[in-house]
């Protein structure tokens, strides 16, 4: 079964809406929550009035953060080095640092009630001006002489970058469900999360508990995109107040809450220099990156500007390299993963350069390409800036994409439009994208009754978990995969486990299941009676690379500015393939997202840290008749770092398709000696850029 394309099993379920996401988990008698929210991003506390709520119908309780303990800010991923680690209060306490901070909690017998309470709160707030950006936290990669390299280079072309910050906008927004347990003084937690045992860890440490007093469980989720892979303060304050009221707890966050405070994407600029001598040879890569968190910092807040940075230099051979990030604190909403996190953004650096400076030199950006890449000899290659890029043959790879695109054809097209009077660009860019680290679990049972049962760490969002294990299970079980059940995303059933991160699961959630299936397999020819079960814990040596290229070819409307996509194209090599109705899916719905963040979508904040786009109103999302047709080719090179030999997906194209969107922009604009904007590249961007 692995390979084939088989239809998900999930889905029926779905589509007939019996699906079980967070708001509808029954619970006994719920406190429902509320909060009401900082109208400015930067002030003193200065009087909090919430007599006349106390009193309105079917209000319970209301908490200030005078009414809470000191907490723990979570564990934040030492990626970077580490200057300042931000406070997580649940509630404001004395200050506010963004629009949209929780300040107050209602708890109320209905989420009308709660909410209408929220309305009767006088909350008195001293304004201050915003304060400034403060760094963080850095890190730096230098090898090689770059400053020599660039005074001695026939060529240097340099790009400046400044990516829109973004609302990840799952379809289900955020949401937890908490069953307190008088019995155990312990909780269940049900919550929209693609990592459940993150959660279970974060509340331990974050509310000083005991872990055997929480179990979190993640049920059907609706979409996450890394913005549900980390813990949030009205997340934690649900949990704390249903152990200390005593009472089931739930909170389901509106869209505008979603805007408002849920964490956003993107907003990192980067800056870059590439140095060429005369045959085109690459000699030397600068690069700058800065990467914008809110007001605290979540687990994996400094995983996007470690990512554009460690990345580099791509798949190409660069003899010096000089990279710095940082990440700076801002009087803003949170900033954190979201869809990519750091990839795209160090793809962009490059492949920007490399097109910049195909046409300084006068040279093809797709033989440039292939006569800087590392040879297939040269893999596994250890990079400077500390990865393992694992298996494939990346000019190969180009050859069959620029065959398959029809890259000749695009360019005829893109030639007659100009010739005819039209405004219109071909771009191109390659990508690697890292993917499946750390480790998963996986247990296996095998019945008297033929049938399976698997428990996992990872989690559900989307993906086809069921599906893409149950291929899995069936080839290495020899049984049917309606035989096959799962449980995914639990810590009472999965004792350890990660979730759906950095596309990781199918690689080493679905080896960490084979693994499983070859001690069950193992204890059965051994003799052991059904049922019997089998665990694994498995730990990858090193990250798989997916690699591939993408190209698009835009038009522009001059009285307009309108872009309008016309063709595109996708090449990916994502190792092996179990599944490839799900790899296109994943292809398409990232291609779609790189649509979003590059032509439409921007979270727009004022001077004074007000949100300017906290509606679909406000905010462009990308809609069927945004995207072009696109194309998809492959090849399937295994990966040495797992035992499925797969590399992650879900990443792919929201790694490799941006670049080559901005590209199309700048080649649309180069002809007419003007500067192309910054993204989002909306109508009215274009048209001013157009008209100087």
């Amino acid at each position: 079964m692995i390979g084939a394309p088989v239809t998900r099993r999930e889905d029926p379920a779905l589509l007939m809406g019996q699906g079980r996401y967070t708001a509808d988990i029954m619970l006994n008698d719920a406190l429902h929550l509320a909060f009401l929210r900082s109208p400015v991003a930067s002030g003193r506390i200065a009087a909090i009035d919430i007599s006349e709520a106390l009193e309105a119908p079917g209000v319970v309780a209301i908490l200030t953060g005078a009414d809470l303990p000191p907490t723990l800010p979570p564990d934040v991923q030492p990626v970077l080095d580490i200057a300042e680690v931000l406070p997580f209060p649940l509630l404001a306490r004395a200050h506010v640092t963004a629009v949209g901070e929780p300040v107050v909690a209602v708890f109320a017998d209905s989420p009308a009630h709660a909410a209408d309470a929220v309305d009767l709160i006088v909350l008195d707030i001293d304004d201050s001006p915003l304060p400034e950006p403060r760094r963080i936290a850095s890190r730096a990669w230098r090898t090689g002489n770059a400053a020599r390299a660039f005074a001695e280079a026939a060529h240097v072309v340099e790009v400046e970058t400044r990516h829109p910050r973004v609302a990840p906008s799952p379809m289900e927004p955020r949401g937890i469900a908490v069953q307190y347990d008088p019995a155990t003084e312990g909780v269940t937690i049900w919550q929209s999360t693609q990592t459940p045992h993150r959660t279970k860890n974060d509340l331990a440490r974050i509310l000083q508990l005991d872990p055997d007093r929480v179990r979190v469980r993640a049920p059907d989720v609706g979409g996450g995109f890394g913005m549900k892979g980390f813990s949030y303060p009205e997340e934690v304050l649900a949990v704390w107040a249903a152990m200390h009221l005593k009472r089931d707890v739930r909170w389901i966050a509106t869209r505008s809450e979603e805007f408002l405070s849920s964490g956003h994407g993107r907003g990192l600029t980067s800056r870059g220099r590439l140095a060429l001598d005369a045959e085109g040879r690459f000699l030397a890569l600068e690069a700058r990156i800065d990467a914008p968190v809110g007001g605290w910092l979540s687990g994996t807040a400094l995983m996007p500007a470690f990512n554009a940075a460690r990345i580099l230099p791509s798949g190409y051979v660069i003899p010096a390299l000089d990279i710095e990030t940082s990440v700076t604190a801002h009087p803003s909403p949170p900033v954190g993963i979201y869809r990519g996190a750091g990839r795209p953004e160090a793809n962009v650096i490059i492949e920007r350069l490399i097109e910049e400076a195909a046409a300084v030199t006068g040279r093809d950006p797709i033989a440039l390409r292939r006569a800087n890449l590392l040879p297939a000899s040269a893999l596994p290659h250890d990079t400077a800036t500390g990865n393992k890029l694992d298996s494939g043959d990346y000019a190969a790879a180009l050859d069959a994409f620029e065959a398959a695109a029809d890259l000749a054809g695009l360019r005829a097209r893109r030639d007659a439009i100009r010739a005819a009077g039209g405004i219109a660009g071909l771009g191109t860019a390659f990508y690697v994208d890292p993917s499946a680290a750390g480790f998963e679990y996986a247990s296996v049972t095998l019945n008297a009754d033929g049938t399976v049962h698997i428990v996992t760490g990872a989690t559900q969002q989307g993906h086809g978990r069921l599906t893409a294990f149950s291929q899995i299970a069936s080839d290495a079980l020899g049984v049917p995969m309606e035989a096959i059940t799962l449980d995914a995303g639990d810590t009472g059933t999965a004792p350890v486990g990660v979730g759906a991160v950095g596309s990781r699961a199918t690689a080493i959630g679905g080896s960490a299941l084979l693994e499983a299936c070859e001690k069950a397999l193992a204890m059965r020819e051994a003799g052991q009676t059904l049922p019997l079960t089998a665990e694994s814990r498995y730990e990858v040596a090193g990250q798989a690379w997916a690699f591939g290229a993408y190209a698009a070819l835009v038009e522009i409307d001059p009285e307009t500015g309108i872009a309008r996509l016309i063709a595109a194209h996708g090449h990916d090599d994502t190792g092996l393939i179990v599944n490839p109705i799900q790899v296109e899916g994943q292809i398409r719905g990232g291609f779609a997202q790189a649509v979003g963040e590059t032509m439409l979508e921007a979270i727009a904040l004022d001077d004074e840290g007000q949100l300017l786009t906290g509606s679909f109103m406000d905010y462009a999302m990308p809609r069927a008749d945004d995207l072009p047709p696109l194309t998809l080719s492959q090849t399937e090179t295994p990966s040495p770092m797992n035992p499925l030999g797969a590399k992650g997906v879900g990443e792919a194209a929201t790694t490799g398709a941006p670049a080559a969107l901005i590209n199309a922009i700048t080649d649309a604009f180069r002809p007419l000696g003007k500067t192309p904007p910054q993204m989002p590249f909306s109508p009215a961007r274009i048209w001013e850029a157009l008209n100087g």
